[in-house]
């Protein structure tokens, strides 16, 4: 095993320090998960104030500075004070800060290797309900992979980055529109979710229409194949006077608002799908 260099030894009693102090205040919280950022930009700030890697180490390399802090949060020990978050996951993260923000040029190979890790971190932080802390590690994540060009990845932490802010909002609306988002497409991320909503809605609306007195003066089996017929058809084009005309107002209303609820949601399909595929 290679040894750590002194001023990876150095930066590291620091971390861990500032680790230590950070995840104990972070502990005598009430609500940890909606906690601003400051507290921690200042303990990493303070870390760079002295983090001056010799200038051999700011070639570009395929290993990360701080490895050993990255390991030790993998499968941490819980900590003495039984807290709600181990430690070393937060020693980790501001390792992590150090990285992105420190004066080390990072190379494509770093760019990927710092993502992962910010990944990880941010599932613990995620777990743990710090979900403030959770959305630093996955934007960090994914401004990383859009370096790196790797959409997939991007999109993947993008979703999680959604849902971490989501979850550190106060409850209100905006908290429960977060969530209905994730629900219905995913953030934006997965627009084929909705394609299962569509499926919802034509079945939904269809039963309503069988439901109804909507016979139109023919064999019962003829009129409830016609509603079918218009149950499917009315999402993707509104139906006409000459198909809707002998219905009755209710009939005419429900397949109207069934019409106008698929143009809306082929809308929003079609914009999600060409903004994935165009990375708009």
């Amino acid at each position: 095993m290679n040894e750590i260099p002194a001023f990876v030894k150095t930066a590291s009693i620091r971390i861990r320090r500032y680790a230590t102090a950070y995840t104990e205040l972070l502990d005598q919280q009430r609500h940890p998960g909606r906690m601003t950022l400051d507290e921690l930009g200042t303990r990493v700030e303070a870390v760079l104030d002295e983090y001056d890697p010799p200038t051999a180490r700011r070639k570009h390399s395929g290993t990360l500075v701080f490895p050993h802090l990255y390991a030790a949060a993998r499968n941490p020990a819980e900590d003495e004070e039984e807290w709600r978050v181990p430690s070393a996951v937060v020693a980790a993260l501001i390792a992590a800060e150090v990285e992105f923000r420190g004066p080390l040029k990072l190379s494509s190979r770093q760019n990927t290797l710092l993502a992962e890790e910010y990944e990880r971190i941010g599932a613990q932080l995620a777990q743990a309900r710090l979900d403030t802390h959770a959305a630093l590690a996955y934007r960090r994540a994914v401004a990383l992979y859009r370096i790196n060009e790797d959409n997939e990845s991007e999109d993947r932490c993008g979703l999680l980055l959604a849902r971490a802010e989501t979850r550190s909002l106060p409850p209100g609306l905006r908290r429960w529109a977060g969530f209905g988002s994730d629900v219905l497409c995913g953030h934006g991320y997965r627009p084929s979710w909705l394609l299962g909503w569509v499926v919802a809605q034509i079945t939904v609306f269809t039963g309503i229409a069988l439901a109804l007195p909507l016979e139109s003066g023919g064999e019962e089996g003829l009129a409830t194949g016609e509603t079918v017929y218009l149950g499917v058809v009315s999402f993707l084009s509104p139906p006409g006077l000459d198909d809707a005309g002998a219905l009755p107002g209710a009939g005419q209303a429900l397949f109207v608002l069934e019409g106008w609820a698929g143009v809306v949601s082929m809308s929003v399909f079609f914009a999600l799908l060409v903004r994935k595929w165009f990375r708009m």
